[in-house]
């Protein structure tokens, strides 16, 4: 044949019949994830603002007195500036990212269970988000099961509340603490189902060491890290209570904190707590701070009638600390106050920081803002309200700052020490997991070096979904690599029947119960075809009045049910009412004495 080109023909024929496996390019698929913009440059040292500051000032003439380097020394040093950032870059997992949304309004907490396979997130959006690495895929990023844990049941119909704190327990990973906008915390399973609700106590009570739990709301939480079937929670009543995880009918230990701010009658809000370990050895250290400026110290092991350290103005009174972390080693203490500061303690000289920084805050708006130490203690990471990574040395000056939801302040971090990567919640309801492929193990890495999962025909929604009338803005999320991820919503669009029980109605108890759609109600049958395919569907039309006098006659020459009577008593007999009875009237009964 003239002009056939065979070797086009081979490539569109295939050369085998059967299910064909095409291999993954992991490499390249990792590629696709990472990030455009790492690093960012970094605010000027103190030094170096000196001399800024001095240029600025001087005149004119002091300026040219100043003797100007060589311009070989200027490209030296911007060539070694730019290497050390990239060492900065090697040195911490925030090469690639992976983008999750799965929640619809801020993400305020989050926790992984230290095996680095589950993945909890908590939301203003009253829910939290259970997610397993193992079983996601670069198009399948979701998660599996959404729970709502201020619902006792989640077929009630109740009031729902923010999630404030979720943590896994480092010594049961069965366990979740879950702390949300009421005065009752909870231990959830790894499921989300609710193991302990701990009791609220009694606000009538003036002696809070005799109510059995909280009185009002909760705004944080801590679990022990040397015994498992202990937690701590700080609540707006101006106490921290010690619970055992197993009994929630009464808090164990009840720690008062009573302020010293004239007008507050002794209480005040505690605003955040955490529960730190020397994993070199040691005693167990309770830190909690205020809303009066305060920041108390206690010995992990007890007693709790006093503190053992505590500064009265650690912060500025009546601004939200929020964040609060203890180092590995024990011996130094962070806190993020709402004055816009980040301070350094030492547990062993705790009176004055050891250094200060100013770092806006975003507390006032976002109360569980954190910060956080690295595994290794040698950093400090924490958000901003522009969403930038902030990762600083001890000195509380900036090792790395990277953009991670520009525009939308970043309320939560962690840094997981078993996989290595850094975690982030922003206000725009992202989740990012941060990571490096040569240093990071499972986790992001994992899902994306798996091969994208197969979809039906039926999942592709350029044969499904009608472009001219647009996507939905929350179906398809793209991450900042360029990287399309679909969201929660197209799921459930594509899965209609799950969360619904056998008779149809939804699990979901707020959700009304929609009627099945069926081939009869899809469209408005016109009258001709009702009384041509229904029968006596014309009885609808007709007078009930003349329907019964057709038969009338009928009737009387052919009675059903006095046919017996017919040639015994053709004609029927009445009995004569006399004229005293018709004047009378019915006889009426006789009154009770």
């Amino acid at each position: 044949m003239d002009g056939f080109d065979e070797e086009a023909f081979k490539q569109f024929f295939p050369s085998s019949f059967g299910k064909q496996e095409k291999s993954v390019d992991v490499d390249s698929q990792i590629n696709r994830s990472k990030r455009a913009e790492v690093s960012v440059p970094k605010p000027p040292a103190d030094d170096d603002r000196r001399e800024l500051t001095a240029s600025t000032t001087a005149g004119p003439a002091e300026t040219e007195r100043k003797p100007q380097e060589p311009k070989d020394s200027d490209d030296d040093s911007d060539d070694d500036d730019d290497s050390e950032d990239e060492d900065d870059e090697d040195e911490f997992p925030v090469s690639h990212e992976l983008v999750m949304k799965t929640h619809e309004r801020a993400v305020t907490t989050m926790t992984v269970d230290p095996s680095g396979a589950r993945l909890i997130t908590g939301s203003t959006d009253c829910t939290l988000k259970l997610h397993d690495f193992a079983s996601m895929t670069p198009s399948t990023i979701r998660a599996f099961k959404s729970v709502d844990p201020s619902l006792k049941k989640q077929s009630a119909a109740q009031d729902t509340h923010a999630v404030h704190y979720a943590a896994f327990n480092p010594l049961s990973p069965g366990h979740v603490l879950v702390v949300t906008a009421t005065a009752q915390p909870r231990i959830l399973d790894r499921d989300g189902d609710t193991l302990t609700e701990f009791a609220k106590g009694d606000m009538y009570l003036r002696d809070l060491h005799h109510t059995k739990g909280h009185v009002s709301e909760v705004s944080s939480g801590a679990w022990c890290p040397s015994d498992e079937n202990l937690c701590a929670t700080a609540g707006s009543d101006s106490t921290v209570r010690i619970w055992d995880a197993n009994v929630g009918r009464s808090q164990k230990e009840v720690i008062v904190h009573k302020s010293r701010v004239a007008g507050s009658a002794g209480r005040t809000k505690m605003t955040a707590v955490t529960w730190g370990s020397p994993k070199q050895g040691g005693s167990d250290i309770l830190v909690a701070a205020a809303l009066d400026g305060s920041l108390a110290m206690w010995s992990g092991n007890g007693p709790f009638t006093r503190p053992a350290g505590e500064v009265r103005d650690a912060h500025t009174r009546d601004t939200w600390t929020s964040g609060l972390d203890v180092s590995s080693d024990g011996r130094y203490i962070v806190s993020r106050g709402g004055d816009d500061t980040i301070k350094l303690w030492d547990t062993r000289k705790f009176k004055m920081p050891v250094t200060t920084t100013s770092h806006p805050s975003t507390s006032f708006r976002y109360p569980t803002s954190n910060i956080q130490f690295s595994p290794s203690s040698a950093n400090i990471i924490v958000g901003s309200e522009t969403g930038h990574l902030h990762i600083l040395n001890p000195a509380l000056k900036p090792e790395l700052v990277t953009p991670v939801t520009t525009g939308s302040p970043l309320i939560t971090v962690m840094w997981h020490e078993k996989l290595n990567q850094i975690l982030t919640g922003s206000a725009n309801a992202e989740t990012h997991v941060l990571y490096n492929p040569t240093m990071s193990t499972k986790g992001a890495a994992l899902v994306m070096s798996k091969a994208p999962k197969r979809r039906h025909v039926d999942d592709n929604i350029s044969f499904t979904t009608d472009l001219a009338s647009g996507l939905a803005g929350d179906s398809v999320v793209v991450g900042s690599n360029g990287v399309p991820h679909y969201s929660s919503a197209t799921w459930s669009a594509r899965h209609p029947n799950v969360g619904l029980t056998a008779s149809g109605r939804s699990r979901d108890p707020r959700r009304p119960h929609l009627p099945q759609v069926t081939p009869f109600a899809k469209s408005q049958s016109d009258e001709k075809y009702i009384r041509e395919s229904i029968p006596l569907s014309s009885m609808r039309d007709e007078d009930p009045r003349e329907a019964l006098l057709k038969y009338a006659d009928k009737a009387q020459k052919d009675p059903i049910f006095t046919r017996a009577y017919q040639e015994t008593q053709p004609k029927a007999i009445y009995a004569e009412l006399s004229d005293e009875e018709e004047d009378r009237g019915p006889e009426k009964k006789k009154a009770r004495r």
